[in-house]
């Protein structure tokens, strides 16, 4: 990845010479009624004692984060496929003006419904695939510890209370771009978009 990051860049340039590029990265994480569970500091002697309320109820949490800005951008879904993920990369597309001179370099696992045929990427955004079963290239990964913080070690009696919540958060850390660019600032890849 350290090699190809930045060969795709130098190709995608000369391929488009007046386009500005920015680089992204993008993964899931399933999210639900089934606890996230914490460590915690207790006296000794003392036993922790968590909320728990076993339900098998999920959401899907779609991240998007700029290493070298620490910009975020997120989704919450109620299940994941190749038709949901087309609406929200066309969400993204949008969002950040992906055009033809404002393209985007998207990275992103080999999941199936992001190697599938059907998908229709919008015009102006290159996907970039990791290598097979390498999420440590990832820097999206390093989000879901982040976003577990703020429901991790309770329970939601509804997927409701849970989205709140999960939402709040990814407000929180979207305002926090110093700190995410530190935490999924890979230093092979700002040297790639440099």
């Amino acid at each position: 990845m350290e090699k190809k990051l930045p060969t795709l860049l130098a190709d995608l340039k000369a391929t488009y010479p007046e386009a500005t590029f920015r680089v992204w990265a993008e993964d899931e994480h399933r999210i639900g009624l089934h606890p996230v569970n914490r460590m915690v500091w207790v006296p000794l002697g003392e036993t922790p004692i968590a909320p728990v309320n076993f339900k098998y109820e999920w959401l899907w949490l779609i991240g998007f984060v700029e290493p070298s800005s620490g910009e975020t951008y997120w989704w919450i879904v109620p299940r994941l496929n190749w038709p949901i993920l087309e609406r929200v990369l066309a969400d993204f597309a949008q969002a950040f003006e992906v055009s033809a001179t404002n393209r985007i370099v998207l990275v992103l696992d080999q999941a199936s419904f992001h190697t599938t045929h059907k998908l229709t990427v919008p015009d102006g955004m290159h996907l970039l695939f990791l290598p097979p079963r390498s999420p440590e290239l990832q820097p999206a990964e390093r989000l879901w510890p982040l976003t577990n913080e703020a429901i991790a070690n309770r329970s939601f009696e509804s997927l409701d209370e849970l989205e709140a919540v999960t939402a709040h958060r990814c407000r929180v850390l979207m305002n926090r771009p110093e700190f995410m660019r530190g935490i999924t600032g890979y230093h092979w890849w700002l040297e790639a978009v440099a």
